[in-house]
């Protein structure tokens, strides 16, 4: 298995402010799903890794570099 970790930006939103954190998490786990939010989901090493507050959640993508 890969030790090797991807940057995904996350953006939230709360009570009208919106702020964003970026966390890494295994490139592996995006193998096993067609989306990125599915993995924030699902995936149960990312799920160890992270916690990802759904409700406020307002996108998620990869970061370059």
């Amino acid at each position: 298995m890969s030790d090797d970790m991807v940057k995904v930006r996350l953006l939230f939103v709360d009570e009208g402010d919106y702020h964003d954190q970026t966390v890494e998490i295994p490139a592996s786990s995006l193998e096993g799903h067609d989306r990125l939010i599915d993995c924030l989901r699902e995936d149960p090493e990312v799920l160890r890794r992270v916690y990802v507050d759904m409700d406020r959640l307002v996108s998620a993508y990869l970061k370059e570099g």
